[in-house]
């Protein structure tokens, strides 16, 4: 079977890295089929549109502008553009190739053109898309796009595309059933049929013996860690969906805590507020560290005891962090602090292997830390990865996705 995967995700000069998208493809691949991926090559790059056979995988690779850390202005343009790009390269690289099922993922919303071309083409391939992001409302949730007036304008172009790209989907797998339901309820003209759950999913890692208690002192020595008491860990994208504000007012409140100890990570938009707080603050209880290479990341993250998945509270959308997946792989329970919407606390709840808290609550976040202190973390983090087992697998999502092709 021919599969093609259109995606504005970039990197896939090296197909065996760990990722959502990556593992996936990796499983076409590995069950014997054929699978090919467009993908952009931002203009920072100053590479050419090219096609390589990556380990088995056809990767094109589109020159288009930047769509990703750039302005405002080049990346509506960019995006506008990507469309008619993809096009252009899938004409000339992979219109002799008979495709039986077309993959892409949101974002973006604009893809309905190339997608109308490619099924045009390939008048029997099933299209499936899979939803990782419901824009424009996330958008209109975080107060960057609204409804009304003359701003009201943009919302209601892009919602039209993403009624448009939902009607060109034969199926629609979201991350968890919170989302099925949000597209459903907002979008009744969709058949109910056609949508189902095809979470986010990894490839289950070789089996690995525990690591030494001594030897996870030595890697909390290096990052200047207290080697004593339990430690939670955010690490991640620092940007609005991520309400970086909730988060640094609850490390205020924790910030000379004795009884355990927090690590924050990553980059982003939002991160100059931590650290600038921490600078000043120089809190007991709290460490700050820029993005870290993901060796490096992982090594830190290993010592750690509780993972942490911060969302601002305005979405009305359920989101479903891939922050998560990491986490349970790892063997380490969570507290989801999001909005209530987000059903990532509540399955955790119900499955013994985390704790939900608010993110507009810095005294439920208090409790729940506290309530955490107090349970068997260790056991909850087998549950983690049991349930990671059992539901997120790249396997699960293959399988999802297969139950509807006709061989």
């Amino acid at each position: 079977m021919n599969v093609l995967f259109l995606t504005m995700t970039s990197g896939w000069q090296d197909v065996e890295t760990s990722g959502i998208y990556t593992d996936l493809m990796r499983k076409f691949r590995d069950k014997g089929h054929n699978v090919y991926i467009i993908y952009p090559r931002e203009r920072r790059l100053g590479l050419s549109t090219e096609l390589l056979n990556n380990n088995g995988v056809y990767t094109l690779g589109v020159k288009t502008l930047n769509v990703t850390k750039t302005n405002v202005i080049e990346k509506g343009i960019g995006q506008v553009l990507l469309e008619s790009q993809f096009k252009t390269a899938f004409e000339k690289y992979f219109a002799g190739v008979n495709f039986d099922l077309i993959l892409y993922s949101t974002p973006p919303i604009t893809f309905t053109k190339v997608l109308k071309y490619v099924k045009k083409m390939n008048p029997n391939a099933m299209s499936y898309l899979l939803l990782k992001d419901i824009f424009p409302q996330n958008a209109v949730d975080l107060g960057m796009l609204q409804t009304k007036g003359i701003k009201g304008v943009l919302y209601k172009f892009f919602r039209k595309k993403e009624k448009e790209l939902y009607s060109i989907s034969d199926y629609i797998g979201c991350m968890s059933p919170a989302n099925v339901e949000y597209v459903l309820k907002y979008n009744t003209e969709i058949n109910p049929n056609i949508v189902e759950v095809a979470p986010n999913s990894y490839d289950v890692a070789p089996s690995k013996s525990s690591p030494k208690m001594e030897d996870l002192a030595e890697i909390r020595k290096k990052y200047n860690l207290p080697t004593d008491k339990p430690i939670f860990i955010y690490g991640g994208n620092m940007g609005k969906p991520q309400g970086i504000p909730f988060l640094l007012e609850c490390m205020k409140v924790v910030a000379d805590r004795t009884d355990c100890h927090f690590v924050i990570v990553g980059s982003g938009t939002e991160y100059p507020k931590l650290e600038e707080w921490v600078n000043n603050a120089k809190p007991n209880a709290v460490s700050l560290y820029k993005h870290l290479p993901k060796a490096e990341y992982d090594e830190l993250a290993s010592s750690c005891d509780v993972g942490m998945i911060f969302l601002d509270y305005r979405f009305t959308i359920p989101n479903y962090p891939s922050r998560l997946l990491p986490y349970l792989m790892e063997h380490k329970p969570i507290i989801a602090v999001t909005d209530s919407n987000c059903d990532t606390g509540i399955i955790a709840e119900e499955n013994g292997y985390g704790y939900y808290s608010p993110s507009n609550s810095v005294e439920k976040f208090i409790a729940t830390i506290d309530k955490m202190l107090q349970s068997d973390i260790k056991q909850m983090g087998e549950n983690a990865y049991q349930f990671f087992l059992a539901n997120y697998t790249t396997e699960h999502t293959y399988n999802a996705i297969m139950q509807h092709v006709k061989m």
